[in-house]
């Protein structure tokens, strides 16, 4: 008698994974999001449609505090131009965002990993995050090619898969600053930066704010484009340490290439830094708006009776 009984189960298991299949079609037809092969050249991401993008998380209330890090700081000095440092370059460009936050929106809590030239672990980056409880993590950095005046432009990455050779790249190379720190296994579970299979393993890292760090890392390389007049290598997915321990929407922006000899003179100069925080700023302005008015479409409405309504006794 039970294997009649499960002739109909087996039907709507059947029907729902139909459904499922039809729903993702779907959500593939609406959404711009596109993952290229394993093999592309490069691994990028582009903007989600409105219609797929998700309201933001039960109980924030919009965008109140931003945590801005500063790639690398005093022992780590990051990758290295002719002339300039990527930890100085990056602390500039990130003192100017947050400057630009507190003049433009002094209701929004500016917080920073650092403000000094000093060295802070990544994992304590995300602590501070976390702690604070922010509504944001922004990491700037700068980056750098094997080869000299090999590469220009800017990047801006999200913690995920990382498939392609030079985001693979890229990651390694920022996280190998954990060697620096004491004990650093214990802080990262046995993750051994000069392993592939660590870096694919962590890539394999679920993070829960994905959609609104690509939205957001859709914004900034769109501004780098319109208002900083810069050319944008996309948005991609790579397994950074930094982001991996945050709890909030949380983006890797690789500003431009030291090892440049023309990308080294626009990062150093007044102008350059000047434009790339001003990008970086506008960006946020437009989610934070964004987020904040979709906090205000969520706020359920209170339809209460008036207190002199007649009711029978």
């Amino acid at each position: 008698m039970k294997r009649y009984h499960s002739a109909p189960l087996l039907l709507v298991f059947v029907l729902l994974l139909m459904g499922v299949s039809a729903s993702a079609h779907e959500f593939n037809k609406d959404s711009k999001v596109a993952y290229s092969l394993p093999d592309a050249e490069d691994f990028n991401i582009s903007l989600m449609s409105a219609s797929s993008y998700q309201l933001p998380v039960p109980g924030k209330g919009g965008v109140n505090s931003v945590v801005l890090d500063a790639g690398h700081g005093g022992k780590d000095g990051g990758c290295t131009g002719k002339h300039s440092h990527e930890k100085d370059v990056a602390l500039e460009i990130t003192l100017r965002v947050g400057q630009l936050i507190k003049q433009r929106h002094p209701d929004v809590e500016v917080i920073y990993t650092r403000d000094r030239d000093v060295f802070i672990p990544l994992h304590e980056r995300a602590n501070i995050a976390n702690k604070n409880k922010a509504d944001l993590f922004i990491s700037i950095h700068c980056n750098t090619t094997a080869k000299r005046n090999s590469a220009m432009v800017t990047e801006t990455f999200v913690m995920g898969l990382h498939r392609a050779e030079d985001n693979l790249a890229v990651a390694k190379r920022e996280n190998s600053v954990i060697t620096q720190e004491e004990n650093y296994e214990a802080y990262y579970g046995g993750y051994d930066p000069d392993s592939d299979e660590g870096h694919i393993t962590l890539s394999m890292y679920q993070n829960a704010f994905l959609e609104q760090s690509i939205h957001l890392a859709n914004l900034v390389e769109n501004e780098f484009e319109n208002h900083g007049q810069r050319v944008s290598r996309g948005v991609k997915q790579a397994g950074f340490l930094v982001l991996r321990n945050t709890v909030m929407p949380s983006i890797l922006i690789e500003a431009g290439f030291l090892n440049h000899s023309k990308e080294e003179d626009f990062l150093v100069s007044e102008s350059g830094k000047k434009r790339i925080a001003e990008s970086i700023f506008n960006a946020f302005a437009k989610y934070k708006h964004e987020q904040d008015q979709l906090v205000a479409y969520a706020e359920p409405k209170i339809e209460a009776i008036p207190a002199d309504t007649d009711t029978d006794t």
